[in-house]
């Protein structure tokens, strides 16, 4: 029989309403219990926290990330982790970044509250609990299972507010589907080796700046003058911002401060094509996310920064 543990971090899933709106007040034991029966499977719960995601902090994930570890180390076949949706690529992204273990680790959540007519979540859990026992899922890295589709977790976005189908893959789609109780296997990309990364340690700030038609440079200046370390640049199209941010992101570069660009298009990489804008911000030695989101672009640039002060890009080199 396969043993799996569930731990709760609070989010929607486990949320009920309230005077005061939706509070997540659910615990991990009561999660499982609504799932329904898992005669196949042996599992254990616990509560790291319970609160919405969009309340915790790099510490909080990276306190995540060691929970899970702890877990794993114990001799369980995977890890399911219920999260919030609004920052859960974030989260999946992080603990992905530095998983060296050849068993899952799935995130899942809900749209609707536990207490809805119709909630959501009782379903994801389940396939989330399947998918962490099942080989198909070895190898895959930290996953995120919601509403009959498996992500890896570079790539994936919440693409919805409030509709159950909250994620998507934009030019990547799923790995795995879950259908029946069966998990059917759609693809296996490569994963790059894990990041040593010290997760007693605060990551180094990086902040993410968004380009807007005749954005100027004071918010990337902002930035800086606060303590980032690193920026990225959440630009138009295949990577292209105003002029002002462009100038602006040269010198930046110059005097050390590494500046990561992505695109605010949902789908496809960002790519040096135009003068002016991508070609240019190359030219002068800004960094290219591939087809990263800024926010998973912002965990990896504050990760290198991490390893390699003096050469991030050495860090990123592969795994953009």
């Amino acid at each position: 029989m396969a043993r799996v543990h569930l731990l709760a971090t609070g989010g929607t899933i486990a949320s009920r309403r309230t005077d005061g709106g939706l509070s997540a007040t659910t615990p991990a034991a009561e999660l499982l219990a609504a799932a329904g029966p898992l005669p196949d499977l042996e599992v254990t719960v616990s509560d790291l926290t319970t609160v919405p995601s969009f309340a915790l902090t790099g510490a909080d994930v990276r306190a995540l990330v060691r929970d899970v570890r702890r877990h794993l180390a114990g001799g369980v076949d995977g890890v399911v982790v219920t999260h919030g949706t609004d920052t859960m690529e974030e989260s999946a992204f992080l603990a992905d970044l530095v998983h060296d273990d050849p068993r899952p680790v799935v995130l899942t959540g809900a749209q609707r509250p536990f207490d809805a007519p119709a909630p959501d979540g009782p379903a994801n859990l389940t396939d989330a609990l399947r998918v962490a026992a099942d080989p198909a899922a070895r190898d895959l890295g930290v996953l995120l299972a919601f509403d009959g589709l498996v992500f890896a977790a570079r790539g994936v976005r919440k693409v919805e507010t409030l509709r159950s189908a909250a994620f998507g893959a934009p030019g990547r789609g799923p790995l795995l589907r879950v259908t029946g109780g069966a998990v059917v296997p759609l693809g296996r990309p490569p994963r790059p080796p894990a990041l040593p990364l010290d997760l007693d340690a605060e990551l180094p700030r990086v902040d993410v700046v968004a380009c807007a038609q005749g954005s100027d440079d004071a918010l990337l200046r902002a930035a800086v003058a606060a303590g980032a370390a690193g920026v990225v640049l959440e630009a138009f199209g295949a990577g292209n911002v105003p002029p002002p941010v462009a100038a602006a992101a040269a010198e930046l570069v110059a005097g050390g401060v590494p500046v990561l660009v992505c695109s605010r298009v949902p789908s496809g990489p960002v790519a040096p094509l135009y003068a002016g804008g991508g070609a240019s911000l190359a030219r002068d030695g800004a960094l290219f996310g591939g087809d990263l989101s800024p926010w998973q672009g912002r965990l990896l640039l504050a990760a290198a920064l991490a390893l390699d002060p003096e050469d991030p890009g050495r860090v990123l080199a592969g795994r953009l």
